[in-house]
């Protein structure tokens, strides 16, 4: 039911709320990024807008994939799993095996290159909005790799347009 599905997400988001804890966005609330994340997921569906929520907590807070599959299931946990950025020494090679992974990924779990698009989006949003053009050009340097990995011909299109218009692509 509707009810329910409000519900879900709305547990989702105490959650990630809770777990994120006094961390900060820039100089907002965690909270402000995980709405405008879940802003541009409402047309995908409960679960899209659960992960949109719970999408940074493996990688940024002390909760575990087994925390997440306990309390939301195997399917919403292997979701976050995809998004959350595998181990390295530097953002460089962190996103390179992130990227191999998320290129792999295939069936209902593309739902995690869904809100892995809609999360990006949001972030340079939040770099055109607070002038931080240092962070921007490194999301446009990184689009094509992005792109490349991530992007789905007809899974999630108005999010790669707004993307690209984003970047001026």
């Amino acid at each position: 039911t509707e009810n329910n599905e409000k519900q879900m997400i709305e547990k989702a988001k105490k959650f990630a709320v809770d777990a994120h804890g006094e961390q900060k966005y820039g100089d907002k609330p965690y909270v402000v990024h995980l709405d405008a994340v879940v802003s541009h997921l409402k047309a995908y569906g409960e679960n899209a807008q659960i992960v949109g929520y719970l999408h940074d907590v493996v990688e940024d807070t002390e909760i575990s994939y087994e925390k997440v599959k306990e309390v939301f299931g195997e399917f919403i946990a292997d979701c976050v799993g995809i998004v959350t950025d595998e181990a390295g020494q530097n953002r460089k090679e962190r996103k390179k095996k992130t990227y191999e992974k998320m290129a792999k990924v295939i069936g209902d779990l593309e739902l995690a290159l869904i809100v892995k698009a809609a999360d990006r989006l949001a972030n340079i949003e939040a770099c055109l909005a607070g002038g931080n053009k240092d962070l921007l050009a490194m999301y446009k340097a990184e689009h094509q790799t992005f792109q490349t990995s991530v992007y789905r011909k007809g899974l999630c299109e108005d999010i790669w347009q707004k993307l690209d218009k984003s970047l001026g692509a």
